[in-house]
């Protein structure tokens, strides 16, 4: 027996090692998927009602479906083309063989997001409306280089002199390519659609620059989820996903080989049975491709070339709005609402101004309203045509006045407040009844802060004793010096991360907006939350009508729905910050109305500012401090 040297066991060891790091995550991503509770630190107990979810959940399965259709249709016709490309590249002289093939490489040498926002820029030159066209034009282009790469070998292994011959004997050029020619390059030529198809069903970048609203790719959602908060019905899909693609495998890999020692007698019949049985697959795998062309094609076409005569393009924040609703407004109305999301106020901004989506509904932060309206970018909305305004509490628009004086661009949709989400088991009541505890050395490394500019920057304004809106150069240096003090003693700058990390018992305290710790302390019964008696940020969410907008009927008819008791209550179970619509108020129970954290007090708000837009000075003064504090 061969001894088992210490050599051999390292390098079976770091085998091991290696295969850890690899599947360990995707291992956990699986557990997590069986996960009763949606947080990822705490283990709820075993549950499959995630893929039940992810099976119910339409933005899921349009995602999966978009992603398969634009895979397919993208390698087939990159595949067509590329394979009639190579064949044209062949034929050339070297000198100009060459500078093409130079030219050919270069989009996969090239980076992603040059070749992304390259198409993005083309599109909105030419006034290509992004959408599932754009995206699939653009797979289209990404993906011949590689089928040309994978047919232009075969091609130079081909024998020109054959394929003349069969003309020579009476054949056609194109029954001469076909006969001849076509069954050399086919290894290529299927080589080159498995590399565009799997290129084009992992792109990310490309799609992210090209797609439109309405529209996203299992890679788009994923990337749109993971930036918010990742729901675990999308483990469920990674899981099955994952499951899927190792049965493959181990299918392929684990086939049963052909026995040996066949008798002599029965080679020639078993060899006849083989070719027959591989003419059968042949022609059956024909047959299916020319079905899946035809049923993907046409449902295709049925679903993204429709013409809808009522559509409604909505870019709102993610998870802002019950799907239900947006079914149900459909079903009453006849209009197709189209729904893209984003992650920022910024972002929005980006998208909107580039111009290449004519939104016609937007639903974003207050000072991004304001700012919008100064560019002359809103359209008024017509509030006396509407049914359900009478809903919306006076006082919540009478706030939104700071940013739309005239009441008359925007229609609040929810409110909040900041605050300090604390763990009552490591702090007290008391404490953090100021601004002042989030400079407590006793919490050092347990503290986590917003990674927002605005929204850290108001604890030091606001014990300062200066407005959250300042623009005064002296009184922001003063505050970012108090945070730059501050920084030894803070665990980490988060966004999504803060409810998990909060919920796990991981931090003392944190800076949160209500509606986020509120999702927390639904995970945690030790967390509570509060807002400093210095005062805070006040935000106020809004609608508003862009100047994009080309039905202005229907965005108005879809603002009324919103203020409609059972769809504002079913948008209020769903989101769960406060509303402003009294209606839904009026039929909660007690116990929900007082819960400060969703509902704050009336002295609370009015010790509470609304963010005001800045001019590009102050603005990138923020930048500038902003990038001070956390280089040091």
């Amino acid at each position: 027996m061969k001894k088992y040297s210490f050599r051999k066991f390292l390098e079976d060891f770091y085998m091991v090692l290696i295969l850890l790091f690899l599947y360990a995550p995707i291992f956990t991503m699986m557990v997590l998927s069986f996960n009763d509770s949606k947080s990822r630190t705490q283990w709820g107990g075993f549950t499959a009602k995630w893929y039940t979810q992810m099976l119910e959940n339409p933005a899921i399965m349009d995602a999966l479906y978009n992603t398969l259709v634009i895979a397919f249709l993208s390698a087939l016709f990159a595949t067509i083309i590329g394979t009639i490309a190579a064949m044209g590249i062949q034929q050339m002289k070297k000198v100009p063989k060459a500078i093409v093939m130079g030219v050919n490489n270069i989009p996969m040498l090239n980076s992603e997001i040059v070749t992304g926002i390259s198409l993005m820029l083309v599109f909105i030159a030419f006034g290509i409306s992004l959408g599932f066209k754009t995206i699939l034009l653009a797979h289209i282009t990404f993906n011949i280089p590689y089928v040309v790469l994978n047919v232009m070998p075969k091609l130079r292994q081909t024998d020109r002199y054959a394929y003349e011959a069969a003309q020579d004997l009476g054949a056609t050029p194109a029954k001469a390519f076909f006969k001849v020619v076509f069954p050399d390059i086919l290894p290529g030529i299927l080589s080159g659609f498995l590399m565009a198809f799997t290129m084009s069903l992992d792109d990310f970048i490309i799609t992210h620059f090209t797609r439109g609203a309405g529209i996203n790719t299992l890679s788009t959602l994923i990337y749109s989820e993971v930036r918010r908060g990742i729901q675990p019905s999308m483990y469920a899909l990674s899981t099955v996903i994952f499951v899927t693609v190792l049965a493959l495998l181990l299918i392929s890999n684990f086939s049963p080989e052909n026995q040996s020692g066949v008798p002599a007698d029965k080679v020639q019949e078993t060899m006849k049975k083989r070719r027959r049985n591989n003419n059968i697959r042949k022609v059956c795998l024909v047959f299916a491709a020319f079905a899946i062309v035809a049923s993907v094609s046409f449902t295709a076409y049925k679903k993204y070339s429709a013409s809808h005569s009522d559509e409604l393009y909505v870019y709102n924040w993610g998870e802002y709005i019950d799907p239900e609703v947006i079914e149900l407004f459909e079903e009453e109305t006849g209009i197709h609402v189209k729904l893209e999301e984003y992650e920022s106020p910024e972002e929005m901004y980006t998208k909107y101004k580039a111009g290449s989506i004519g939104y016609d509904l937007i639903c974003t932060s207050d000072y991004m309203v304001e700012r919008l309206i100064s560019e002359g970018e809103v359209n008024k909305i017509d509030f006396s045509s509407f049914s359900n305004y009478q809903n919306i509490d006076p006082s919540i628009i009478d706030a939104a006045r700071i940013f739309d004086p005239d009441a008359s661009y925007s229609m609040p949709y929810f409110y909040g407040t900041l605050g300090i989400l604390y763990n009552t088991t490591m702090v007290t009541d008391d404490e953090v009844s100021s601004w002042n505890i989030l400079w407590d050395e006793h919490y050092k490394d347990s503290i986590i802060m917003q990674n927002s500019v605005r929204d850290s920057f108001v604890p030091a304004l606001r014990l300062l004793n200066y407005d959250i809106n300042t623009e005064n150069e002296t009184e922001l240096n003063n505050a970012v010096d108090l945070l730059i003090k501050q920084k030894p003693l803070v665990y980490a700058y988060y966004v999504d991360e803060t409810s998990d990390e909060m919920a796990a018992g991981n931090a003392a305290m944190a800076l949160v907006y209500s509606g986020e710790a509120a999702t927390a302390m639904e995970l945690n019964d030790d967390l509570s939350y509060t807002v400093p008696k210095e005062g805070s940020n006040l935000w106020i969410d809004s609608w508003f009508i862009p100047k994009s907008c080309k039905n202005q009927e229907n965005a108005e008819k879809f603002l009324d729905f919103l203020c409609r008791e059972d769809v504002a209550m079913k948008n209020f179970d769903y989101v769960c910050y406060a509303t402003p619509n009294l209606a839904v108020i009026d039929a909660l129970d007690d116990e929900t109305l007082s819960d400060t954290t969703i509902f704050p007090p009336q002295e609370t708000l009015d010790n509470c500012t609304v963010y005001k837009q800045f001019d590009e000075s102050t603005t990138s003064l923020y930048s500038y401090l902003w990038k001070k504090l956390k280089s040091e």
